[in-house]
C-alpha cells in the first residue's frame, strides 16, 4: 500500500472513531468537561461572569466616591479643630 494512502486511510479511521466517541458522549447530555479535563464555559455562565463584573464596577465607583466624602470630612473636622483651638488660644 502506498504511504500515502495509508496516511490518508488512518486519518479516516481516526475522524470515525471521534464521530463514533462524540456520539456516545451525546447520550450523557451536554458535556460539562473539556477532553483535556477544563470546564466548559457556556452562555449563561458569560452572562453570570459579566453581571458580577458591572456589579464590581459599581462598588469600585461607591468606594472612589466614600473616599471622596471622607476627605471632605476629614478637612471640615480639622477645620472645625483649628478655629476651637484659635478661640482657646487668642481669647
Amino acid at each position: 500500500m502506498d504511504p500515502a494512502e495509508e496516511r490518508r486511510e488512518m486519518k479516516r479511521q481516526k475522524e470515525y472513531y471521534n464521530m463514533v466517541g462524540y456520539v456516545c458522549d451525546s447520550e450523557y447530555g451536554i458535556p460539562t468537561r473539556c477532553p483535556c479535563g477544563s470546564t466548559i464555559i457556556d452562555e449563561e455562565e458569560i452572562e453570570r461572569l459579566t453581571k458580577r463584573v458591572e456589579e464590581a464596577e459599581q462598588v469600585i465607583k461607591l468606594v472612589v466616591n466614600l473616599n471622596k466624602q471622607i476627605e471632605t470630612l476629614e478637612v471640615q473636622i480639622l477645620t472645625v479643630k483649628v478655629a476651637d483651638l484659635e478661640k482657646v488660644c487668642f481669647e
